[in-house]
């Protein structure tokens, strides 16, 4: 996966990181069928009102083969949030997710955002592994119940 890509996102993406977040997040973290209509409300109003200045996405791809997502939306104007970090299983541990990470950071650092901020569920053991192995602090963490399961939601942030 070393030779994967990471090209900007595109509105065709939409349909395969509906699918691939639905799918895969029922099957390794039991969410129910109100995960996926929500990722494509994210996906929706991000491709109808994004600002293409500030706020970008990127696709990881091999050989024309989309592997993951991750985004970068204004929060204000100083913080950036990081959205939809997402990697296939097959393309997790090789180094792709910290290439989309620092893409994303590096966005938010060249078009003048100060921070950055992310919302992840305590059970991504590995982005969260990787959050703090790159500067991110855990800045809260509360119990809820989302997706029809009972899960551990974490506040990060990072100053860029």
């Amino acid at each position: 996966m070393n030779n994967a890509k990471i090209r900007p996102f595109c509105a065709l993406d939409v349909p395969w990181l509906v699918e691939q977040h639905g799918t895969l997040y029922e099957r390794d973290e039991g969410f129910d069928e109100t995960f996926a209509p929500l990722v494509q409300r994210i996906l929706e109003d991000f491709v109808a009102t994004h600002d293409p200045k500030f706020e970008r996405g990127w696709i990881a791809e091999q050989e024309g083969q989309r592997l993951g997502s991750i985004f970068c939306v204004r929060l204000d104007d100083s913080t950036a949030k990081l959205r939809l970090f997402f990697l296939v299983p097959e393309a997790r541990g090789m180094g792709l997710g910290k290439r989309l990470l620092y893409t994303c950071m590096d966005h938010a650092r060249a078009v003048g955002f100060a921070q950055m901020s992310l919302w992840t569920h305590e059970s991504h053991r590995a982005a969260c592994a990787l959050y703090k192995a790159t500067g991110w602090h855990l800045a809260g963490s509360k119990p809820v119940h989302s997706f029809g399961v009972d899960l551990v939601e974490q506040s990060w942030k990072i100053r860029l």
